[in-house]
């Protein structure tokens, strides 16, 4: 194998808080790092590198470990710009016009979604993401579902099978739940890695708590691990039963009790917060202050998709965390990379040290502080090809 040595890096954030200065971030200024077979090899001071086969020069710039996407929907077809548009005009989101993709999604050829999917990939990497969760859930049969999970896996080992997204509209709700722990977990449980359900009691559309419990235990018994969708349009069970089941996150976390944070804070479920929903709903934001000062492990991610969050920048996110929900943006840059492994018990990734994958992002500028001092700029991008 060929080690590389990258020089010319003004500050590295490694998250590995036993080097540098010792912070969450383990910063390391005038750094330098080896890449050999896909994996950190050696990080440190550039005036102590050792020798490699090659090197080369960054140029002064930042480097950051790539962003750890944890929960986007990225397999559909079509779009909901109008629904986007009513809700800046005052129309609440409520989870129905799922239900317009999921028709787009149906009707989409292999080829058309296959493609789709690997535009909103590329997308992301030149934004830095360099690790993503993709979800089914614009399916719902038992055949489309299956479709999404292998076209998924075929972009990210990270896939989850989402069929309890909604229930299907003119489908009986105990007909449709049977049919999710049924056929479609038995067909879908072999493409996926992980089982998440919208538990919403506040929306008809979505999952109440004996519902979500019944799908996630189903799903653990097949050989899954556990996400939940929970208290984005109020309070409510999501919370507590992800803790409850041993989920490795509930995502949204938007409206929570003193009794909800008590719990994430007292149980090892990430809060994963989803900022761009709330700016594209026009929704009040998650305290993330609240949860930090508590205690729990936060992290950030996308929600890409269709219709309450059209975006794939990991850099919006965070610009959003540190303006809106009171994060500085060393939490904020933690939350979208190490946050965001943990989230997806992953210990590979998140992390710049030796032995890690060499999943890299690369800031035109010298600090990791312009991702939300300069929001909207293109400054990051993943690394490629780094040894």
């Amino acid at each position: 194998m060929t080690a590389t040595l990258l020089t010319g890096v003004a500050e590295l954030v490694t998250n590995d808080p036993s080097v540098g200065d010792g912070s969450p971030l383990g910063l390391l200024r005038d750094a330098a790092l080896v890449v050999e077979g896909g994996r950190v090899a050696w990080v440190g001071q550039a005036s102590r590198a050792p020798d490699a086969d090659r090197r080369r020069d960054l140029g002064g710039r930042a480097v950051i470990p790539g962003f750890v996407d944890s929960h986007a929907h990225l397999v559909f077809a079509g779009d909901r710009a109008a629904e986007f548009a009513a809700r800046m005009a005052g129309t609440r989101y409520d989870g129905g016009g799922i239900a317009t993709t999921v028709a787009a999604t149906r009707a989409a050829g292999d080829a058309e979604l296959r493609a789709s999917l690997g535009e909103r990939i590329a997308e992301m990497r030149a934004q830095g993401t360099t690790t993503v969760e993709v979800k089914s859930g614009y399916g719902l049969t038992v055949a489309d579902e299956v479709r999404a999970l292998r076209l998924a896996g075929e972009v990210t080992p990270e896939t989850t099978f989402l069929g309890a997204h909604v229930v299907p509209a003119g489908t009986d709700r105990d007909d449709y739940v049977r049919l999710v722990t049924g056929e479609m977990l038995t067909a879908c449980a072999p493409h996926a890695r992980w089982i998440d359900v919208f538990c919403e009691p506040a929306s008809p559309h979505a999952f109440d708590a004996d519902e979500t419990r019944e799908i996630l235990t189903a799903g653990r018994d097949a050989g899954l691990a556990l996400r939940v969708h929970g208290n984005q349009l109020s309070a409510g069970p999501g919370v507590r039963l992800a803790v409850e089941l041993g989920a490795a996150s509930v995502d949204h976390c938007t409206h929570l009790t003193d009794a909800d944070v008590s719990a994430l804070a007292g149980g090892d479920t990430v809060a994963t917060l989803l900022p761009g929903v709330e700016f594209s709903t026009r929704s009040p934001y998650p305290d993330a202050r609240r949860l930090l000062d508590a205690g729990v492990t936060v992290a950030l991610a996308t929600d890409c998709n269709p219709g309450s969050c059209y975006t794939s920048s990991m850099p919006f996110v965070v610009a959003l965390a540190v303006r809106e929900m009171r994060m500085t943006p060393a939490e904020a840059l933690w939350a979208a990379t190490a946050g965001g492994a943990i989230a997806l018990r992953r210990d590979d990734v998140g992390v710049v040290a030796p032995g890690r994958r060499a999943d890299l992002a690369l800031l035109d500028a010298p600090s990791h502080l312009h991702i939300p001092y300069r929001p909207g700029v293109p400054l990051v991008r993943a690394l490629d090809g780094p040894g």
